[in-house]
């Protein structure tokens, strides 16, 4: 029979083994939203998120992985409608953070603090948001009314493969890549981080890879006038920014006046912007010829 201290200890060790998702009321209308529950106790959103601190805190001591969902207070009313479930009942609430952990947007607790955490739980989000509204525009291209194939996954490739010609002449350095991408009612837009070094191809997260070439591919898809810009920093040298422009199903260089222009205009006002310091802007150099691609077909 075990001793009382070993059970003790035995519990705190497997306590170390489960993980703890906690579901974050980012904002103050998220906040505001949930306070029409009488069970939820909060009435201050600043001290609110310092209990969550102080909790994330406890739970990072006790040495188990813990997870920071976004909760939604519209999605959770949904759930709560579809599953029959009170919806002013912690246990309600304790259930939906639950599916958070397998399906919402999140990201792992660490230590930072909320000023760190909170945007970029939502930054998760909103990139999670375009992956998602991106691949249904793309599933929803269907087949090619003349040779039948999949227009979505024929864009997808194709932007693969014009990311990967592009980061292998980028070269070596730390790259930085926005692709925005106009589609319906939405502005699209994907940001990819990566490294390479003087050897080797370079060093990219799976996730952001593949939200780019998915935000790419739709603007392939559906022929919308987007772009990409490339920001790369080497040591010792001045960063570069290069520029180019999605036509038909390629990216086509922009001059340097283009980029310049681009980079230094409000694209709210259309008054121009004092260029950054330290950077040169350049034109977009051309990509590497894969058979020589043309207009997209589809």
């Amino acid at each position: 029979m075990a001793q009382p201290g070993t059970t003790t200890s035995m519990r705190r060790a497997l306590r170390r083994e489960v993980p703890s998702t906690v579901g974050l009321l980012a904002d103050e209308d998220d906040f505001a939203a949930m306070r029409r529950y009488t069970t939820f106790r909060f009435d201050d959103h600043p001290a609110y998120l310092r209990q969550v601190e102080g909790l994330l805190k406890t739970l990072a001591a006790q040495g188990g992985h813990t997870t920071v969902a976004l909760f939604d207070p519209d999605e959770y009313a949904a759930y709560c409608d579809e599953t029959g479930l009170d919806p002013d009942h912690p246990a309600s609430r304790s259930r939906y953070t639950a599916e958070l952990a397998a399906t919402g947007a999140r990201v792992p607790y660490t230590g930072q603090p909320m000023t760190t955490l909170v945007p970029t739980l939502i930054d998760t989000a909103v990139r999670r948001a375009t992956w998602e509204y991106a691949t249904m525009l793309l599933a929803d291209t269907g087949p090619c009314a003349e040779c039948g194939q999949d227009i979505g996954q024929a864009a997808f490739d194709r932007a693969a493969r014009l990311l990967t010609r592009l980061l292998e002449v980028a070269g070596p350095g730390t790259h930085h890549l926005v692709c925005s991408v106009p589609a319906a009612d939405e502005q699209l837009l994907a940001l990819l981080h990566t490294t390479r070094d003087e050897q080797g191809p370079a060093h990219l997260d799976t996730a952001e890879g593949a939200e780019f070439v998915t935000v790419l591919a739709t603007g392939i898809a559906l022929d919308s006038p987007g772009g990409v810009v490339l920001r790369t920093t080497t040591r010792g040298a001045r960063d570069r920014l290069h520029g180019w422009r999605l036509t038909h199903g390629n990216l086509l260089p922009l001059t340097e006046a283009e980029v310049f222009n681009a980079y230094c205009t409000d694209a709210r006002t259309g008054e121009p912007i004092a260029p950054e310091p330290g950077v040169d802007y350049r034109a977009g150099f051309p990509l590497a010829p894969e058979d020589e691609d043309g207009p997209f077909p589809h």
